[in-house]
């Protein structure tokens, strides 16, 4: 789960650092942007996989 939220999160970090360097920015909007939605979508995962129950057979 640990390797699941890091992968995410650094996807999305390469991919907000791509953006700004292919835009040309000053300021890093895109790797922002990109972090934030990463770190959330990583931890509503996480949280999902916690909540549901797992089905046993």
């Amino acid at each position: 789960m640990a390797f699941q939220m890091g992968a995410i999160i650094l996807f999305s970090v390469l991919l907000g650092q791509y953006l700004d360097k292919v835009l040309i920015l000053s300021f890093p909007l895109f790797t922002l942007i990109f972090v934030l939605f990463g770190t959330f979508a990583s931890l509503y995962l996480s949280l999902k996989d916690f909540i549901t129950p797992k089905k046993s057979k």
